[in-house]
């Protein structure tokens, strides 16, 4: 509540783009509330305890308030069907209004018309007759469009006549900007996930000014880290007894699957998704454990956006450049107006969908270069296990989770890289077939990160670092699984080129294990490998102390065509 002055002073028309399930609704509930005349007996009530309350704006319970939530009008249907259905909506919004505010009405006898926009026009001049203005809330106001623009091509038309030319959408928006010159509608306040839609119909629509990369509002929905530090004292002490110990444990868990969200480059402050913190919360306070699934599955439709943007021209290749740990994925900016038309009829470039991607929330901001690039990243490990899942859906469509599930439990039971490296080995050649992204270890790596992750039972990093050098994977059982028969895993991996061989893929195809492991690169690779082994290992030492029950292993490619592994004794 501590913003509220300055969304006051930001402008009159706002629009605050955050990810889906990041708490944008009840930012417009707590707005709405404190704006509301009807709450005026209730300020101190709901506000009196907060920042806000101690220092009120001259605006608070000044204004007549309504809400538009379009995540509740279903994009069914033909385009009438669509007018039909979104037009009842805010009809139906507009009685509830008129009941919600008589005592503040001349009348309520307004005639509800079957065109929402000349109701709408007709509440306005009603208010006109008051000493109040509106102020108008619209919720997720992406969401009825979004809804359309990702089904099937063949339904793209219906996008076009909701946004283009005189489209539903542009039309209803339009007279949003003509009531607010002086016609009863002074402040609005729009959320949504993506600038695409109102990129679509901005000359109807071109008045509002995006707050969502103000660095003042960067954390204007999120939780900062000494709020769930809070929290979790407060459930460690009223119903679950944990120790400061197993309280930084909860800490750790919730840092490296929740965190990491920065949505202004000229700020380094990073928050947590609230809605998976909550879900965290909400376990751990209900069962004094973690949930056994760290990933909401209030969340689980953002597997639908990855596979939107993979759909795309140029998608995959964002996806797997984002999982490139290797190369730092750069944008010059990120795009705040792109429309569906040009990403329909054009190809888009890494610009464009990354920006996409930055929106959705499974990309976040980390810095910028000497060059005023924007550097993004994968927020956390929630995410990225999505990137993951995705990708081996890219690369090996025919391949289901049962396929290489008793491999998984032989190596994480026993310690026996063998099955699940020979099931790797066989699909290792898909990446020979890539551009050169996927040369050398990086391929490698990948491929094993794509079965490894299993955030049941692990805590999984590709390129952690350890003491300023960086281990290639490391898997680390999370502390409430330490129960389970499981080891903790560091790899190592190393790729030699059939050039560095100087041997034909046909020939090594043909060499067996042992003389593979005899040839002198491959004993070079497997000490080098060793050494880094050990110095990673010391750190985890220190880090984990005694429960840690650690296997490490050397991992080594002969181009495409073999993979072998040594275990590396502790």
């Amino acid at each position: 509540t501590d913003r509220i002055p300055l969304l006051e002073q930001a402008g009159y028309q706002l629009i605050f783009l955050r990810p889906r399930r990041f708490g944008k609704s009840l930012l417009l509930n707590m707005l709405s509330n404190y704006y509301d005349i009807k709450n005026v007996d209730k300020f101190e009530q709901l506000f009196g305890g907060l920042k806000i309350g101690q220092s009120p704006t001259a605006k608070h319970n000044q204004y007549v308030v309504m809400t538009w939530d379009f995540s509740a009008v279903l994009p069914m249907g033909s385009t009438d069907e669509l007018r039909e259905t979104l037009y009842e909506y805010v009809n139906s919004r507009i009685r509830g209004f008129l009941q919600d505010n008589a005592k503040f009405l001349p009348n309520t006898s307004i005639t509800i018309h079957a065109d929402a926009v000349v109701t709408f026009n007709e509440l306005l001049s009603l208010i006109r007759q008051t000493p109040y203005k509106l102020y108008l809330f619209i919720d997720e106001y992406d969401n009825f469009a979004n809804e359309v623009m990702a089904t099937k091509a063949n339904e793209n038309q219906r996008y076009a006549e909701l946004v283009y030319g005189e489209g539903l959408l542009k039309t209803l928006f339009k007279n949003i900007k003509i009531a607010a010159t002086g016609n009863g509608l002074e402040r609005v306040f729009i959320t949504g996930v993506s600038p695409v839609v109102l990129a679509d119909m901005s000359s109807g629509y071109n008045v509002v000014v995006s707050i969502s990369q103000k660095p003042e509002f960067n954390d204007l929905c999120g939780f900062h880290q000494i709020e769930v530090e809070q929290i979790l004292k407060q459930i460690a002490e009223e119903k679950c007894q944990l120790t400061l110990e197993q309280q930084q444990e909860a800490l750790n868990v919730m840092k490296q699957f929740y965190n990491g969200y920065n949505f202004s480059y000229k700020t380094k402050a990073i928050v947590y998704n609230p809605t998976l913190a909550l879900y965290f919360f909400k376990h751990l306070y209900q069962y004094c454990e973690y949930p056994d699934e760290l990933l909401d599955h209030n969340l689980a439709m953002d597997r639908s956006r990855l596979n939107y943007i993979a759909r795309l021209p140029n998608g995959n290749e964002v996806i797997e450049n984002a999982l490139d740990e290797t190369k730092d994925l750069f944008v010059p900016k990120i795009h705040d107006r792109f429309g569906v038309e040009d990403m329909l009829k054009f190809t888009q470039g890494q610009n464009e969908l990354a920006s996409l991607l930055y929106y959705l929330g499974v990309l976040t901001l980390n810095g910028m270069d000497m060059l005023a690039n924007i550097k993004l990243r994968i927020p956390n490990l929630v995410i990225k296990s999505l990137y993951v899942e995705k990708l081996r859906e890219i690369l090996l469509p025919q391949v289901h989770t049962q396929d290489y599930q008793t491999d998984l439990q032989t190596l994480f039971s026993t310690g026996d890289l063998q099955p699940l490296c020979a099931f790797i080995e066989q699909r290792f050649s898909v990446f020979s077939n890539r551009d050169y992204r996927w040369s050398g270890e990086m391929a490698l790596k990948t491929a094993f990160l794509m079965f490894l992750f299993d955030d049941r039972l692990y805590i999984i990093d590709s390129e952690p670092e350890l003491n300023r050098r960086y281990a290639d994977l490391v898997m680390i059982i999370r502390p409430d699984a330490r129960q389970f028969q499981v080891f903790d895993f560091l790899f190592e991996f190393k790729f030699l080129t059939l050039k560095d061989l100087s041997l034909s893929s046909e020939q090594v195809k043909q060499l067996s294990d042992e003389q593979l492991s005899n040839l002198a690169q491959t004993q070079a690779a497997y000490s080098q490998a060793t050494q880094q082994l050990n110095h990673y290992r010391h750190i985890l030492e220190q880090q984990y102390g005694e429960v840690l029950r650690l296997k490490m292993f050397a991992v080594v490619a002969f181009g495409f065509d073999r993979i072998l592994w040594t275990e590396i004794s502790v």
